[in-house]
């Protein structure tokens, strides 16, 4: 096994002008984007000059099939709507470079919709059964597109689905998002867990009227409605949760957005992670209570979206100790094991098969945002620690 470090970084400058924005290195990929189907069909046929054979899936993953029974690595290569290079694409390049290089059976995927532009981690949970595609194409955009409206852009690539029992694991690859590694100079991070997270949206609908001819005791204003419902929540959670508990109001359509009328109508996204399931489940039972005690009182309509979510996922203790191996070969004393808060694939695919994953630094803890970046002296040393590990994993299988 002989990996190429200036292969891999050629290879992950490259996916980068796949929607180039212009503005440091960030990227524009929005899943099913031109963007991120001229960089699909790219990546499909650089796994066809590593020996795998590129297979499309009904939903748009792309995976890069080594022949028989395999390990599976890789992450996702669509973007948020201001995204850095290096989330997701990282982990598929990373794979593509082990897979070309090991003398073991690699296979590669690039999950699709992993950003959430419909729902959370689509691809991979449509690909894992975690979420039918029948629902999944009900699934809307910011801008009412249908999910199944989306996916027709692929459907002269799509084949059938892949057959999960191909694969015996799955290693997943990725920048940190967040700053414990970059602060504390370390180069790298195995993952122990992954946050669980919960994601739904919530409407309050008022009246619509004239903001200089409506007295404030007489109005039924849904922003209003909105910043109680905050202060409120942020408030009644302060018992229930923990420092390393999130939670997010990151979208909000206020209708009609207009600065001479009274807002009749707010829907904004809440989502809420941590790697407790029996908090996430009490959160939810905190916001629904706040989001009714606020309609009660501001007269307004309250209606909810779907729930979308995903359970707490520890990760397979045989896959994490090669991993850690690795680690401790590449940079010794100067990794740490440690909790994922983002989501990831692995989630979903852990329903099918064992995962690990493996965090380098972001620099600054910076992450979706075009200033995202790594050096490149630690996305080599992630890789290294990928090359380590399969290794170990063959010695252990023979």
């Amino acid at each position: 096994m002989s990996i190429d470090p200036n292969r891999f970084l050629a290879d992950l400058h490259k996916l980068r002008e796949f929607g180039a924005s212009g503005i440091g290195k960030g990227v524009v990929r929005p899943a099913y984007s031109p963007a991120d189907i001229a960089a699909r069909k790219w990546l499909a046929g650089r796994m066809g000059e590593a020996g795998l054979e590129p297979h499309f899936d009904p939903v748009g993953n792309l995976f890069g099939l080594a022949p028989g029974t395999s390990l599976l690595m890789g992450s996702h290569s669509d973007s948020q709507p201001e995204g850095g290079w290096l989330d997701g694409a990282l982990g598929v390049i990373a794979a593509l470079e082990i897979a070309r290089s090991s003398d073991q059976p690699i296979s590669v995927v690039s999950f699709q919709d992993e950003e959430g532009r419909f729902g959370v981690t689509t691809g991979s949970a449509v690909w894992s059964g975690g979420l039918p595609l029948e629902q999944a194409d009900q699934l809307t955009d910011g801008s009412g597109i249908t999910f199944g409206a989306a996916r027709s852009a692929m459907a002269e690539l799509s084949k059938g689905f892949v057959e999960p029992s191909r694969f015996r694991g799955f290693i997943e690859m990725h920048i940190e998002q967040g700053p414990a590694l970059d602060a504390a100079g370390q180069q790298i991070g195995v993952v122990s867990d992954i946050v669980g997270i919960r994601d739904m949206s919530i409407t309050f609908e008022g009246q619509q009227n004239h903001a200089g001819t409506t007295p404030m005791h007489l109005r039924r204003d849904a922003f209003q409605a909105l910043s109680l419902f905050n202060a409120r929540l942020n408030d009644r959670f302060r018992n229930v949760v923990t420092p390393q508990t999130v939670w997010t109001i990151g979208r909000v359509d206020l209708h009609p957005n207009a600065s001479s009328i009274v807002p009749g109508r707010v829907r904004f996204s809440m989502q809420w992670r941590d790697g407790d399931g029996d908090r996430l489940i009490r959160m939810e039972e905190i916001i629904r209570a706040t989001a009714q005690q606020v309609a009660d009182e501001l007269s307004m309509t309250l209606s909810y979206g779907p729930m979308l979510g995903l359970e707490p996922v520890a990760m397979d203790p045989i896959l994490r100790a090669a991993l850690e191996l690795g680690a401790e070969q590449v940079s010794p004393e100067n990794w740490r094991g440690m909790p994922s808060g983002a989501l990831h694939d692995a989630t979903n695919v852990a329903r099918l098969m064992p995962v690990a994953m493996l965090f380098v630094p972001s620099i600054d803890g910076i992450s979706h945002d075009f200033a995202e970046d790594t050096t490149e002296d630690d996305l080599i040393a992630g890789l290294c620690v990928l090359e380590h590990a399969v290794r170990a994993l063959a010695g252990r299988s023979e």
